[in-house]
């Protein structure tokens, strides 16, 4: 018979309650931020690609954003009503269209990797160097754990 001590949960003593915790906060202040310049932060992977690689396809979109085309497809509608990227017809396939981004958005992403710049770095205030290496170095272990393919690839990264 189990003692009440054993079905005792405690989710603050395990790193998953803290990596959740701290992501949310995380992410409720970068919304904050990105808001008033008609950015989201489920924007950004489709601004970065963007911004690396200029003009895409929606499917090469996905790919980079790592998303199903629907769910791609809704993303971009959004970011054209927000003026965040424009769409112009594909020079050889007229049923594709190449994705670009807008004016608006060359100009206020610069303000945007600002403020979140500023966030991440509020984040591990008082992190050493090495400590920030360590906890990077972490935080992307737990994610190639989690990854589907990971227990083909024995646990270890991509």
């Amino acid at each position: 018979m189990k003692s009440k001590a054993d079905t005792h949960w405690d989710p603050e003593s395990t790193p998953t309650f803290w990596i959740n915790h701290a992501s949310r906060l995380l992410m409720r202040r970068f919304e904050q931020l990105l808001r008033p310049l008609d950015f989201g932060m489920a924007y950004l992977p489709v601004v970065i690609a963007l911004e690396e690689h200029g003009a895409l396809l929606q499917k090469q979109l996905a790919e980079y954003a790592r998303v199903e085309q629907p769910t791609m497809a809704a993303l971009l509608t959004r970011m054209e009503r927000d003026g965040l990227i424009e769409r112009e017809p594909h020079p050889s396939d007229k049923r594709a269209s190449q994705i670009s981004l807008s004016a608006k958005a060359k100009a206020r992403l610069p303000l945007a990797k600002k403020q979140l710049g500023e966030v991440a770095e509020q984040a591990t205030s008082g992190f050493s160097e090495r400590e920030r290496a360590t906890f990077l170095a972490l935080l992307r272990r737990v994610v190639d754990n989690l990854t589907p393919d990971a227990e083909e690839r024995g646990g270890e990264g991509p």
